[in-house]
């Protein structure tokens, strides 16, 4: 562990984590990082982050890989560099709060697999639901760093921040990070944060700031100034926009100072050569709305969130109103009680916006999420809430004072015995408890030998003949007046007699998937829903699977009552009747995926 008064700056490089999270939705994959892991191990780095924040998600998710075994596979190839992870307190990788028994295994059986470092974090700065993490961390004797989640708000102060980095010392952190997620801080606001904290608590001080803004590395270079003891980059490659700082630049930045981080920019080159070649297998996950923007500084939306909101929005063909999203959530983010934005309240705030834009009335539809952040659920909320929005989710109902994880029983031996036998170890089981339909579903394909990683487009050869194959596939085509360039770059299969189609579209890759028509008619359309035309039709405000149906044929239900609940964008909704009376025909079941205007129970007046 570094001493706070020495005067070289230490690095955590985040390329393995919140890098391809903040720029390429986290979808890098272990194949692709173990190649240049030999190479990370010789810089000195301080740590490598690695592991957590959404990259647990992603590898069940998307790259249908068991996480534990990308961290095991890391350890082995990174023997003489300290591991990091990013862990959401009582959340974990998850998105609710979990009983402490599984807090306390997941960080047990993380230490177990070679990660040393933690950084421990609350999405609402509630040191309530740090306890449980940070006293496991310590008793698994590996490192604690306590976390500040910045954010701007009539009531965070620097004073705020250094009472909270007092909580977190006597709490046992070993050092504090002040992680800026969404690229709020600026230079001089970073000096005096730093100075504040440097003078009022004596351990190492950790910088974590995105890029968003621009101004991540005026900012490290002031908190530098101020006394940091270690900053947060990313290989260039993968730098910059809603990323971090580049390494290199750093380094370069400080060779010859006092400050001098002592790491090989030859050698950093050579990484970043390698990581640049990577991006490109990529391209699709690629978005414009991780570049630079100031705006930021106005709706606080943090790097990892504008790529998945961007992408969330585009499954619902409304990339379109992004910017409209981005100027709701600082209104949804006021009515919450300026929660700062990071995962999950992050997701919480982003997803109730896109719901307020998308159906057209602000709170028309509530998720299951905010309704448990106004019950406090997730922990005392940063200032007082909208009481009239508050109303409109919980009705009277008083929202609980406690820890919120001291209301939950233990529940690890429950969640072994609904596993069962698909958890080959303890593992397995955590993984299930993070995202039990996702988990069930990768342990199930894991154990039928069928987990198959979404498909990655082929990469746009340059200058390619057209027609050099015998068979045309790139078009001119006009619809309407206006002229697209369509190039076809691959075709797969999507299931169910569907073919995928990749194109290219105006050099934007696209997604699209084609069913014959005479396929379609040999079915009888059987499995097509009909559009929702009357009141008693049950339908969705948006795209996403069916996780629970709550009603059956014959039962009677009464207007604003749940008949079923759906996931879309990693959050929950339930979805009410709209009149009272009997469930005339319910045409789905739990793992069906549904899309708006479609009928999904019927119910007769």
């Amino acid at each position: 562990m570094s001493n706070s008064n020495a005067k070289k700056v230490e690095i955590t490089d985040v390329i393995l984590r919140d890098a391809h999270q903040s720029l390429i939705a986290t979808r890098m994959r272990t194949e692709d990082m173990l190649p240049i892991c030999e190479k990370l191990d010789k810089v000195g780095y301080w740590s490598l982050e690695a592991w957590g924040g959404a990259t647990f998600d992603a590898c069940v998710r998307f790259l249908k890989e068991d996480p534990w075994e990308r961290l095991r596979k890391l350890r082995e190839a990174l023997p003489n560099t300290r591991l990091q992870m990013l862990l959401r307190g009582q959340n974990l990788l998850g998105y609710r709060h979990y009983a402490d028994d599984v807090v306390e295994a997941f960080v047990q059986k993380s230490a177990d697999n070679g990660m040393d470092v933690f950084r421990v974090f609350d999405a609402l700065n509630d040191v309530r639901n740090l306890e449980t993490a940070m006293k496991a961390v310590n008793k698994s004797g590996k490192h604690a760093q306590g976390t500040l989640c910045y954010t701007t708000s009539p009531v965070h102060t620097p004073e705020l921040f250094v009472a909270m980095a007092k909580q977190l010392r006597d709490m046992g952190a070993h050092s504090i990070a002040i992680k800026d997620m969404a690229g709020l801080l600026t230079p001089y606001a970073t000096y005096d944060l730093v100075k504040a904290l440097k003078e009022a608590v004596d351990l190492p001080l950790v910088l974590h700031s995105h890029s968003t803004a621009g101004l991540a590395p005026l900012c490290q270079m002031k908190a530098i100034e101020a006394g940091v003891d270690r900053i947060d980059t990313a290989i260039s490659a993968f730098a910059s926009g809603t990323s971090h700082p580049a390494t290199e630049a750093m380094v370069a930045a400080l060779a010859g100072t006092e400050h001098d981080t002592g790491l090989d920019l030859t050698l950093l080159s050579e990484i970043a050569d390698y990581f640049r070649e990577v991006r490109k297998k990529y391209h699709q996950f690629e978005s414009e709305f991780t570049r630079e923007d100031v705006s930021v500084q106005i709706n606080q939306v943090p790097g990892g969130m504008m790529s998945n909101l961007a992408n969330q929005l585009k499954e619902q063909n409304a990339l379109d109103r992004i910017r409209e999203v981005f100027d709701e959530i600082p209104r949804v983010r006021a009515d919450l009680g300026y929660p700062p934005l990071v995962t999950p309240s992050s997701q919480i705030v982003g997803t109730q916006a896109v719901y307020n834009v998308l159906s057209g009335e602000r709170y028309k539809t509530i998720t299951n999420e905010v309704k448990r952040y106004f019950q406090g659920g997730y922990g005392q909320a940063p200032a007082p809430v909208n009481p009239d929005v508050q109303k409109k989710a919980i009705g009277n109902e008083s929202p609980m004072e406690g820890r919120p994880a001291d209301l939950l029983s233990p529940e690890l031996n429950k969640l072994r015995s609904e596993i069962g036998e698909l958890a080959g170890n303890e593992e397995d089981v955590l993984t299930f408890a993070m995202f039990p339909e996702l988990g069930r579903e990768f342990l199930q394909q894991r154990a039928d030998g069928t987990l198959k990683p979404e498909a990655l487009l082929p990469e746009p050869v340059p200058g390619k003949q057209k027609g050099s194959e015998g068979t045309p596939t790139e078009f001119i085509i006009d619809v309407h007046g206006e002229t697209y360039e369509v190039a076809i770059t691959g075709v797969g299969e999507a299931g169910s007699g569907k073919r995928k189609l990749y194109l290219s579209l105006d050099g934007m890759p696209e997604e699209t998937v084609f069913e014959p028509l005479n396929e379609y008619a040999a079915e009888g359309g059987g499995s097509k829903r009909r559009r929702a035309t009357d009141p008693g039709h049950v339908t969705t405000a948006m795209p996403g699977n069916v996780v629970d149906v709550l009603v059956k044929e014959g039962d009677v239900v009464k207007a604003g009552q749940g008949v079923m609940v759906t996931e879309a964008m990693k959050m929950e909704n339930e979805i009410q009747a709209n009149i009272a009376g009997t469930v005339k025909a319910v045409y789905v079941e739990k793992g069906d995926r549904v899309t708006p205007g479609e009928v999904l129970i019927e119910i007769e007046a």
